[in-house]
């Protein structure tokens, strides 16, 4: 059964932003006028990336950590002697987690005349700006997002950094057998991503009836509502043992409090998009027990990106955390492309990124199937502990 809380459900999980803000990261040593004016050679055009985050509302953590990564990519490449003789420069435009406002910022970095997209968060602002870098020729490296909308389309142009939801629910049914679930209450909040993910988690639940997972419930609660009391408490009366939430942390704390309170003692697990430290923000210790969460890698807990935080940590001055790697590895990912490609050339490139095998990505080397999605993605499942998480389980051996 599927039943809406408190308020009228909304179509974004932040609130749209008019306009958007573009922060384009110009490298002076790149441009004749910071020379002094005097040397008369010319100046190799920059290799221009653009991305799209969300720098304002309850998602700008994540954005901003997405941006830190990728401006350590980027500088990194600059300092070694650029690509193709060139300098790169990223343009970040806030997409504010909004449809109305990523499509606009989406035009903005076309008129920059970028030659990769290598933004993306918000899965439900993500997918309207997929026709118009289509429309521009723009292949697009996407971090973070991993809707199946992304897929409807069909476009050669579309790369998936992370593991798909259909991937995820997979991980996820496998993680809460092994939490010992039985009874699973699926949670989501009626948006792009958490929608897509929970219908994944259903459909891989039924289909391994080896697991013994039953599904109880699918609920769909209102973003950004001051209390889940009513979800909480059918969640409660359908026997459900485990739940499992799809949305994002500012949704997911509260409803991990109301969860408590109406007496659910069992395991709540969250998926990726919510899987960081807001979620853990007030909870007390007895609220904290008992909950887990699906991610993508998370440097902390992979012994092999130890050196790699140790450059995030010098070059932003703290550890990185979610989000981080898979932005660094789609502005990795491109610029080895375009190396590849031998040119800027957006199909030459676009090909380039298609064909990639043995690239060094932090998430392991990238194999895409033939619609632009990873055949080799990482989940992770956490717990959290103390003020932080702790690793449980993990699909990569390694």
């Amino acid at each position: 059964m599927k039943d809406a809380d408190e308020g009228v459900g909304m179509v974004v999980r932040t609130r749209p932003r008019v306009g958007a803000v573009a922060v384009a990261v110009l490298v002076c040593a790149a441009l004749a006028a910071c020379v002094g004016g005097g040397d008369p050679r010319p100046v190799a055009p920059v290799i221009r990336l653009g991305t799209l985050v969300p720098l304002t509302g309850v998602n700008a953590p994540s954005g901003q950590a997405m941006v830190n990564a990728q401006h350590l990519a980027v500088n990194e490449a600059n300092d070694a002697g650029g690509v193709l003789g060139r300098r790169v420069e990223l343009v970040v435009q806030d997409d504010a987690c909004d449809p109305g406002t990523a499509v606009i910022a989406a035009g903005n970095l076309i008129a920059q005349d970028i030659t990769v997209s290598v933004g993306g968060y918000c899965s439900s602002a993500t997918v309207p700006t997929l026709q118009i870098f289509r429309a521009a020729g723009v292949p697009m490296v996407i971090p973070l997002s991993n809707s199946a909308e992304l897929l409807a389309p069909g476009y050669d142009s579309i790369f998936l950094i992370c593991g798909t939801t259909q991937a995820e629910g997979r991980f996820a049914v496998a993680a809460m057998s092994r939490l010992g679930a039985r009874r699973l209450a699926v949670v989501h909040d009626g948006t792009s991503f958490p929608v897509s993910l929970a219908e994944s988690t259903v459909t891989a639940a039924r289909a391994a009836a080896a697991t013994g997972i039953r599904v109880v419930g699918q609920f769909e609660l209102s973003q950004a509502a001051a209390r889940y009391t009513r979800i909480a408490q059918r969640v409660q009366a359908s026997g459900a043992d485990t739940v499992y939430f799809t949305g994002y942390y500012a949704e997911a704390n509260r409803l991990v409090m109301d969860l408590r309170t109406a007496g659910f003692t069992g395991k709540i697990v969250v998926g990726d998009g919510a899987v960081d430290g807001p979620l853990l923000h007030g909870l007390t210790e007895a609220q904290r027990r008992n909950l887990y969460g699906t991610t993508f890698i998370v440097p902390q807990f992979m012994p092999a990106l130890a050196d790699w935080s140790a450059r995030f940590t010098r070059a932003v001055g703290h550890a990185p955390g979610p989000s981080a790697p898979e932005a660094y590895d789609a502005v990795t990912l491109a610029l080895d492309a375009i190396r590849r490609a031998g040119s800027l050339d957006r199909e030459a490139v676009r090909r380039a990124i298609a064909a990639s095998a043995d690239v060094p990505l932090l998430s392991g080397s990238p194999r895409f199937n033939p619609d632009g999605t990873r055949s080799n993605p990482t989940f992770l499942l956490l717990t959290a502990r103390g003020d932080g998480f702790a690793r449980v389980w993990s699909n990569d051996p390694a």
